[in-house]
């Protein structure tokens, strides 16, 4: 009888998900960590995860040995801009051994699906964006929620953080903070949605676009008050890194005169606690709020909440006054 032991079945490769651009070059030989997504071999049918992989944010340097690791190994590596990827894996000095596909505003919906199948089917796919963690203000969120409801497996791969960077760099309060993302366009939006958050007691980080960190900055002085310490974070890791720290009026008069460049992070601190404030003092908030276009009862009802007031007698005084 022989002892040769019978050779096992190959392992099913994923389904096929059609590539953007030329043929990926060969996988690098980068083995992964015991228990890491791929360390069982691409087509293995326990193997299969979607990872969240964060991606410097201006200093190649700061990428990580697990993130060279899955660009090299993945079965999918999807991008918000395959060009950018391309580019930062030659900076890296890695090869990107699976497909690459574009992953986007404009079509992580209907894509959602084609690449959960590729987990489904055993192998692993990565999500990528242009700098930064996946879903923090870039595509990732709809991927991540498709795959909770089709009970795929999730990690990330954390790595450089704009917000965090910059809360860590403005000198403001860290223990408790929210992320506010990029403010509305219209100054009537804008001016409404830094009313609403007027009494937030936790510092606010705040994205921005260059071309508007002036009228932003001018908005936030007006709803949060001239006096408000904050932080102007701009191309944070990178060479021409630059925090600016001061009263808001300050910064929004220094931002109107250098007109800043680059990517732009606020950073503001909450609103101090104050002695509670008489219905009389809270009527002139809340014809503002309204003066922006906010209807009365909308803006009775969040300024009565955030002050501990009665409605009623809140609506009937801001009543009284439009009346005057």
């Amino acid at each position: 009888m022989s002892n040769a032991r019978p050779t096992p079945a190959a392992a099913p490769e994923p389904p096929a998900l059609q590539p953007d651009g030329a043929a990926p070059a060969p996988a690098a030989a980068h083995p992964a960590e015991v228990g890491e997504p791929g360390a069982g071999g691409r087509g293995a049918k326990d193997d299969g995860h979607l990872v969240l992989a964060a991606t410097p944010i201006g200093n190649v340097e700061d990428a990580s040995p697990r993130l060279r690791r899955l660009l090299a190994s993945a079965a999918v590596v999807a991008a918000e801009d395959t060009r950018r990827l391309h580019a930062l894996a030659a900076r890296m000095g890695v090869s990107i051994g699976g497909r690459v596909v574009s992953y986007h505003e404009h079509n992580e919906a209907e894509r959602a699906d084609e690449l959960l199948d590729v987990v489904a089917g055993g192998g692993t796919v990565v999500i990528v964006t242009d700098a930064g963690m996946p879903s923090v203000s870039d595509p990732g969120y709809r991927v991540v929620t498709r795959a909770v409801e089709r009970d795929l497996p999730i990690t990330s791969a954390p790595g450089p953080s704009a917000v965090l960077a910059a809360l860590a760099l403005s000198g403001l309060p860290t223990d408790r903070f929210c992320f506010e993302g990029f403010p509305p366009r219209k100054p009537g939006e804008r001016a409404r949605a830094f009313a609403a958050l007027a009494r937030e007691a936790r510092t606010m980080v705040f994205f921005e676009a260059p071309h508007r960190i002036d009228d932003t900055l001018a908005a936030m002085a007006e709803g949060f008050g001239p006096d408000r310490p904050a932080a102007v974070c701009r191309e944070l890791t990178k060479t021409y890194e630059e925090v600016l720290r001061g009263p808001l009026a300050d910064l929004a008069a220094e931002a109107a005169e250098r007109q800043l460049r680059g990517e732009i992070c606020i950073v503001v601190a909450g609103a101090p606690e104050r002695e509670a404030a008489s219905v009389d003092e809270l009527v002139g908030e809340v014809l503002t709020r309204v003066s922006g276009g906010e209807r009365l009862k909308e803006a009775v009802a969040e300024v009565a909440t955030a002050a501990g007031v009665p409605k009623r007698d809140l609506y009937a005084a801001a009543l009284a006054a439009r009346k005057v």
